[in-house]
């Protein structure tokens, strides 16, 4: 089971620690934070309790407007449910009352200069993809023109020289070797590397190269949206490579289907371009055209 502590929390948004900077390794196990309402007026059914909770002016504004009675009662029934952290946003001022409590329930008490609406987008997004069901495979991840790839096939196929010859025209490396598919969505899955293998690329009779050193800092990147499966393989004399409309096949990763496509390979052939061509005919398939009918619309109207 994957987790995040409040230290991941303060060291990834550098947040200032307030109070509780002995809890920080409590766990927060969902990915979505929470910006408490109803709780302050006594309302605790349904609460999110296990979420980080986000005060901001809003927030902070209306406590201070209380009277001390009341803000304490208030601050005392939420404090009681042990959420994972406080964050008060927009650097605000004159918590003692917020800190005394945090302090005796042992609750980190965080601040950022970040205002609200754009620290809940990125702790969100942080947790989100912290928190997303994972698994690695064998492959070759690349991003063409912002449309991500997945390049597979047998060891020695030629995936990395593929990368390669992209990375020369001016596309991006995600991931070597190892690729990790993270799904963020019911129908997102996200590419990236391990770590260890970031930057680098293993090339055959050459050795490992950083991509980043030798072509510059745009020919990586760190993550990707995949939405295409190509797998290379060896050339078949008997197969059918000619036809104008391939049936859609797509592969599955972790419930979700990716169009996949499998590219035949063959000395002399521009395996490059063609995963170019793939990505290209991709998007265009987005914007909804499909040279195939309009191929066929034409052969149609001249009968």
């Amino acid at each position: 089971m994957k987790s995040v502590t409040v230290q991941d929390l303060v060291k990834r948004f550098n947040l200032e620690i307030l109070a509780g900077n002995t809890q920080l390794h409590r766990e927060i196990p969902h990915s979505r934070a929470n910006r408490p309402g109803l709780e302050f007026v006594g309302y605790f059914d349904y609460f999110p309790h296990a979420h980080v909770q986000v005060l901001g002016r809003k927030e902070i504004t209306y406590l201070h407007k209380m009277s001390e009675e009341d803000r304490n009662l208030r601050i005392g029934n939420m404090v009681k449910y042990h959420p994972p952290c406080f964050v008060v946003t927009r650097n605000q001022e004159g918590l003692k009352y917020l800190t005394k409590y945090c302090e005796e329930e042992g609750i980190p008490l965080l601040r950022t200069s970040h205002p609200t609406y754009r620290f809940l987008e990125l702790v969100d997004s942080f947790l989100a993809k912290a928190l997303a069901p994972e698994i690695a495979i064998h492959g070759v991840c690349v991003n063409v023109s912002g449309i991500g790839i997945l390049l597979r096939g047998k060891s020695g196929v030629g995936k990395s020289e593929t990368a390669h010859t992209l990375i020369r025209r001016g596309h991006r490396l995600v991931a070597d070797d190892i690729v990790v598919l993270k799904k963020i969505g019911p129908e997102t899955i996200l590419g990236t590397h391990n770590g260890k293998t970031k930057e680098f690329l293993a090339l055959r009779s050459i050795g490992l190269v950083n991509v980043s050193r030798l072509y510059g800092r745009k020919a990586f990147q760190d993550e990707t949206r995949i939405v295409l499966d190509i797998e290379l393989s060896k050339w078949q004399d008997d197969a059918l490579n000619n036809d104008l409309e391939l049936e859609p096949k797509f592969t599955e990763y972790m419930d979700i289907k990716i169009p996949h496509i499998e590219i035949q390979l063959q000395p002399g052939r521009d395996v490059a371009g063609l995963v170019e061509a793939a990505a290209n005919n991709w998007y265009l398939r987005q914007q909804g055209y499909s040279a195939a009918e309009d191929f066929m619309k034409r052969l149609q109207s001249d009968d």
